[in-house]
């Protein structure tokens, strides 16, 4: 299976959404899906394509100190970036702030992580943006996703949250962030374009992908102990993940994949 291409008809899809949206300041729109589901490839296509700029929601994890900070104080879980409640969302709006007040000769800097040292880097290694863009394209793996019942989060979905959040605690308060600040941001946005995988169980076949990439080896190639750590490590998001994908998410335009990436008929 190869990594993610992008279709010419999910980057035209991309500029109507810019199109479409109010007139005045940048558009602002979020390409969102699963891991390894190609949204980060085809935000930074559609920025190349559109005068855009593109800013990863993991560009903006909160830094080690604070993620810390949220082990002992709310549930060691939270030391792993990724589920909602370890991203600097005030960073996030400032930013967009910024790139919408830009002129054309003023620079802004955007963030970017070192996810091999888990920490976001000094402001002196982070990318400029020149000028005013058109829009701002974020790409996120969970944001629109739409907060659960309490009683829905009763039963653990996986062996993580079964031994290492057997009170519930970890997915509570990642429920309560989703309802609270996440669902404010994603409100914020023009346009939520969700990219959706036809099952859970392709989401480790695509991380996988995406970590041989990295190594640049086939997947095939792939040992077998990495695939496990992936494994493991997809847990954390698998949650938020089947629920996105059971329809649990707000999205303006929805454009279904099969599990090569390849999208469905694109009607918005």
């Amino acid at each position: 299976m190869s990594g993610p291409r992008i279709a010419p008809d999910l980057l035209a899809l991309v500029g109507r959404l810019i199109e479409a949206a109010p007139a005045g300041r940048p558009a602002r729109i979020a390409i969102v899906g699963a891991q390894g589901s190609g949204k980060t490839t085809l935000a930074r296509a559609a920025a190349h394509a559109f005068n855009a700029a593109q800013i990863s929601i993991d560009d903006v994890y909160l830094t080690r100190a604070e993620r810390e900070a949220m082990a002992r104080d709310v549930h060691p879980l939270f030391l792993m970036r990724g589920p909602p409640g370890t991203h600097d969302l005030g960073l996030l709006n400032d930013l967009m702030d910024q790139l919408s007040a830009a002129g054309p000769d003023d620079t802004t800097w955007l963030p970017d992580f070192d996810k091999r040292g888990d920490d976001r880097l000094p402001t002196d290694r982070w990318r400029p943006f020149r000028g005013r863009p058109s829009a701002i394209l974020i790409d996120a793996w969970c944001l629109g996703v739409v907060a659960e019942d309490a009683a829905a989060l009763e039963a653990p979905v996986n062996a993580l949250e079964q031994t290492r959040d057997a009170d519930g605690r970890w997915r509570s308060a990642i429920n309560e962030f989703v309802a609270g600040p996440y669902r404010a941001f994603a409100d914020s946005l023009d346009a939520i374009l969700f990219l959706q995988a036809p099952s859970f169980d392709v989401v480790l076949d695509w991380r996988c992908q995406q970590e041989a990439d990295l190594l640049g080896i086939d997947p095939a190639d792939l040992p077998d102990e990495e695939r496990t750590r992936l494994a493991d490590f997809i847990q954390y998001f698998e949650r938020i993940t089947r629920r996105m994908l059971a329809g649990g998410v707000t999205a303006d335009v929805t454009v279904k994949l099969d599990r090569n990436r390849v999208p469905g008929p694109i009607s918005a």
